[in-house]
């Protein structure tokens, strides 16, 4: 094995090196302007990457979060309602539900996909069901033929929350332009990343992009005029600039994402064979974009000591699902009743996936985990 390598997790300044002019040009470009929230370069952006989704309207918002408030609070979804959710996932997909006062209803996932489980969204809907809340986790696609069908079914609404997804696609339709609405983050570390904090909501009903547009300003079309109760979900100009360089490198960061993912497979075929991981599927018709990659391992909290001593960044993603969270508490769902989830809370382990990973960075991973696995 080689000398100890460093190996992070993400490496953001890899990635901006080669378009540090191009940065600092829409940045200065922006300053010079002294117009820093919504405005001209916001709208330049939506209109940009309204096209690479083929989204009707993309409406640039204050984050990832913010994009999945403003959705549901442009549904009017509130005390009374249900929303179900998948129980593992970021925080934000169950939090946003608690926050506009409807009741989160939690449920398992597919064990391979890490996405919601259909059958298990079919069972927990009751009359005061209102909306579902899929999310495309790490990247790839939920399970929406069969769950759109269910929502029509039963007259519910379909927000997608599609934070880690852009780009991804099921059956060559992208991710975030199927449901009602579609949520996205370009929190710094996702595939397409802000300098800072930054979201965006697509939906196809005019009157539903109104809503939003009027949600996102404090509900007001007229300064100090307020026809709803809003919030202040604006995009800053500068975050939007930023976008507009890096949307362009988009497509070449996803295919050598999904090149390293490709590679992966065959380094751990042929230097860790036996070694008790269990690696990503990539499921007929979807285009994963591996905002992670995600692996599963046996003694996975001894694995990801071992990696990090070695100088390999890993990540947990996520480590407790929202039933055991402490706030989730009052929704008495207990710990063994969502199994698949605790499963791979217990088990999941990120490795690094970034586009400006090289090959020899990659063998190091594979290497450093077959030693782990070799001593045992």
């Amino acid at each position: 094995m080689h000398p100890v390598m460093q190996v992070p997790l993400l490496d953001l300044a890899a990635q901006y090196a080669p378009i540090r002019d191009a940065v600092v040009d829409a940045v200065t470009r922006v300053v010079d302007t002294q117009k820093f929230i919504l405005g001209p370069e916001v709208e330049a952006f939506e209109a940009e990457v309204a096209a690479y989704l083929g989204a009707r309207h993309a409406i640039g918002v204050s984050s990832g979060t913010d994009a999945l408030l403003v959705a549901m609070m442009a549904l009017d979804l509130g005390p009374g309602d249900e929303v179900i959710v998948p129980t593992y996932s970021f925080f934000a997909t169950a939090g946003c539900v608690s926050r506009v006062g409807a009741t989160p209803v939690l449920v398992d996932i597919d064990p391979v996909s890490y996405n919601l489980d259909v059958e298990a969204v079919r069972r927990a809907l009751t009359p005061r069901t209102k909306a579902i809340v899929p999310v495309h986790l790490y990247g790839q696609a939920a399970d929406m033929t069969p769950l759109l069908a269910l929502a029509c079914d039963h007259g519910l609404q379909v927000i997608e929350d599609a934070a880690q997804a852009i780009g991804a696609t099921l059956d060559g339709t992208s991710l975030g332009t199927l449901g009602r609405f579609g949520c996205f983050s370009f929190y710094p570390s996702k595939n397409l990343g802000a300098a800072g904090d930054a979201g965006l909501v697509t939906v196809a009903d005019d009157e539903m992009a109104a809503r939003v547009r009027l949600l996102r300003v404090h509900g007001a079309q007229r300064t100090y005029h307020h026809e709803k109760v809003g919030g202040n979900f604006r995009m800053a100009a500068m975050q939007a600039a930023v976008l507009r360089v890096k949307l362009r490198h988009l497509e070449a960061w996803t295919e050598a994402r999904r090149r390293n993912a490709d590679r992966y497979r065959q380094l751990f075929a042929a230097l860790a064979p036996e070694a008790p991981v269990t690696l990503p599927v990539e499921l007929p018709g979807r285009r994963h974009i591996y905002n992670q990659f995600v692996i599963r391992a046996d003694r996975r909290d001894a694995l990801r000591d071992h990696l990090r001593a070695h100088g390999v960044g890993c990540e947990i993603y996520y480590p407790v699902p929202f039933h055991l969270q402490p706030c989730f508490a009052f929704l008495g769902v207990p710990a063994g009743a969502l199994p698949v989830s605790e499963q791979a809370a217990a088990e999941t382990l990120a490795l690094p996936i970034y586009s400006e990973l090289t090959a020899v960075q990659q063998q190091y991973v594979v290497e450093t985990i077959a030693a782990f696995y070799a001593r045992a």
